[in-house]
């Protein structure tokens, strides 16, 4: 018997500024269907080369790790998961981010930190990479808004997003025995791409009918994206954000590049009122981005499995198989 998959969604050929059509309604419905049940699919993606992936994940990731320490410092933020991530006790993983990755400037000063000559070559390909990235997970936002007969809000929604750009890297255990390279967890942003090493998998999704699956690459062209609890809350459940989680096994190194579209906290994520009435009523609070956060991280909130449901659930929630 076949082992189960993740769904596979063409978008090569796609124009990111194209929004109608027979192949964009075919996949539009796709996109729909994936994230409604899995909160999760692979993505084909062919305006990302299978060169440029590479180069950033072959090449420039692994110079980027192999920075001394003290270096890679001057990318820790006082804010929660904006920077420099790593030296975790049992864990061996580390990761640097640069965040607004898409204004113009983010990613030269970050370079700047990093090499003294501020590394021309990193920077136009992570641009190049960040600025297609964004593209794909704004076309996948407007189908879902379309699907759900909400895409007024669309325009709206992309203004109040900002990018952060991370890269990480999860050390080989050594053995055959899988190792647990980063905790089962819900992202809390609204949608994440995820980019790794083609032939070095890891990645695992929980599906919203309790499966786990292994997000194996079927294309030098793909990335798999996954809804966060931000976009299951603002659809009032309609998608679904997943548990995943990163195990490593063997005596390769992992690597991955990750997108994040992440909620500004300018204005509350609640649900569009046309989202919501007396059969469908609020599975959610009205809450702040950055309050969310720092509770996830609070001793209360790290306690807790299913972080947002405990921090602004509502009676609807079990109904909504939240």
């Amino acid at each position: 018997m076949q082992r189960p998959q993740l769904p596979v969604i063409d978008f090569s050929g796609f124009d990111p500024a194209a929004d109608g059509g027979p192949t964009w309604e075919a996949t539009r419905e796709q996109v729909m269907q994936a994230l409604g049940t899995c909160g999760c699919f692979e993505a084909v993606y062919d305006r990302i080369t299978p060169e440029l992936r590479q180069s950033l994940l072959e090449v420039i990731a692994k110079d980027l790790f192999r920075l001394p320490l003290e270096t890679k410092l001057k990318n820790a933020s006082d804010k929660v998961y904006d920077g420099y991530l790593g030296r975790f006790p049992n864990l061996d993983y580390e990761s640097l981010a640069i965040k607004d990755a898409t204004l113009s400037d983010a990613i030269p000063s970050f370079a700047s930190l990093m090499w003294p000559d501020g590394n021309p070559n990193f920077c136009e390909r992570a641009s190049s990479f960040t600025k297609k990235l964004a593209e794909l997970q704004g076309m996948i936002r407007k189908m879902v808004l379309q699907s759900l007969d909400v895409a007024e809000y669309h325009e709206e929604q992309m203004q109040s997003t900002w990018h952060l750009l991370r890269f990480s890297e999860y050390g080989a255990p050594g053995e055959e025995t899988r190792k647990v390279g980063q905790m089962a967890h819900r992202d809390a942003n609204l949608l994440t791409a995820v980019c790794q090493l083609n032939g070095v998998d890891g990645l695992e999704v929980e599906t919203r009918d309790g499966q786990w699956l292994q997000a194996t690459p079927s294309s030098p062209a793909s990335f798999f994206i996954i809804a966060g609890e931000s976009f299951w809350a603002w659809s009032n459940g309609k998608v679904y954000s997943p548990m995943h989680g990163v195990t490593v096994s063997g005596k390769e190194t992992r690597y991955s590049v990750l997108l994040f579209a992440m909620p500004k906290n300018e204005r509350p994520i609640q649900a569009p009122v046309e989202l919501v009435d007396d059969k469908h009523p609020p599975i959610f609070k009205p809450y702040y981005y950055d309050d969310y956060l720092r509770f996830c991280f609070s001793e209360e909130g790290m306690m807790q499995q299913f972080k947002l449901v405990a921090y602004c659930g509502t009676d609807a929630t079990k109904e909504a198989d939240a």
